[in-house]
């Protein structure tokens, strides 16, 4: 199972847009596919018509009193699954610090779903926090949107730079462009002359597009309502893209 953490330190960048459409089509793609929606607001769970509840919340999950397996839903797409929201989330913090080796945590928790999935997708909350720690430690990769803006960047700059200084071996971090409105000739030059201003290549580009805003009105992913949109053809790209990643050494 391939873990992939759709994160970032800022909020409102389109990480659960991410979460939300890649999971859907590592599922269209044939790949057994779970999604943990990690972010107490529920975003992604809304989009996916779950309620955002977990029996026993977060603190039951933690302390194994209730197998993380027992908590996921179906979906209304075949081999995609859900492990809904919970606002009990908010508190995951204070939790983990209360667990013996608060750090690997979640990385325990997600253990035993290696054997039923083929990804597993995080969709996190913003901030870095010792939940943040927790995923950093779970997961193979980080999928960064990064809205093309210097503080973005900079952002992205004191994400690496934490990475390194903590020794996440292992971890990949693929950033790539999100919420790309081409209308603001700063944001087409980044995009278009991302050398020195990114340590790593960006996978691709998003646009911003009123038919990803649709997601929370529809309830549904993009690719099933607007795949002939540029964002949706966008998507498709970033997907491709990250399994050739993936498969790279």
């Amino acid at each position: 199972m391939i873990t992939l953490a759709c994160y970032n330190i800022k909020g409102g960048v389109g990480k659960t847009a991410t979460a939300v459409n890649l999971a859907y089509l590592a599922a269209l793609g044939g790949a057994r596919t779970l999604l943990w929606d990690l972010d107490p607001q529920g975003a992604a769970s809304f989009c996916y018509r779950v309620k955002p509840h977990v029996k026993g919340g977060s603190s039951g999950l933690l302390r194994r009193k209730r197998k993380l397996e027992a908590a996921i839903k179906a979906t209304d797409y075949p081999r995609l699954d859900l492990l809904p929201a919970d606002f009990s989330y908010r508190n995951m913090d204070l939790l983990l610090q209360r667990q013996r080796k608060p750090g690997t945590r979640l990385r325990k928790l997600i253990k035993p779903l290696r054997r039923d999935y083929d990804y597993l997708f995080l969709d996190c909350p913003p901030g870095l926090t010792l939940v943040s720690e927790n995923i950093l430690a779970a997961a193979d990769a980080l999928l960064l949107p990064t809205i093309p803006t210097p503080l973005s960047l900079r952002t992205l700059e004191q994400l690496a730079a934490f990475c390194a200084d903590e020794a996440y071996d292992g971890l990949r971090l693929l950033p790539f462009f999100s919420l790309v409105d081409r209308r603001k000739h700063l944001q087409r030059e980044i995009v278009a002359r991302p050398d020195g201003l990114l340590k790593k290549p960006a996978l691709g580009s998003i646009p911003y597009a009123s038919e990803v805003e649709q997601m929370g009105l529809r309830r549904a992913p993009l690719e099933t309502y607007g795949h002939a949109s540029a964002a949706a053809a966008a998507y498709r790209e970033l997907w491709s893209r990250l399994q050739d990643a993936l498969a790279m050494p």
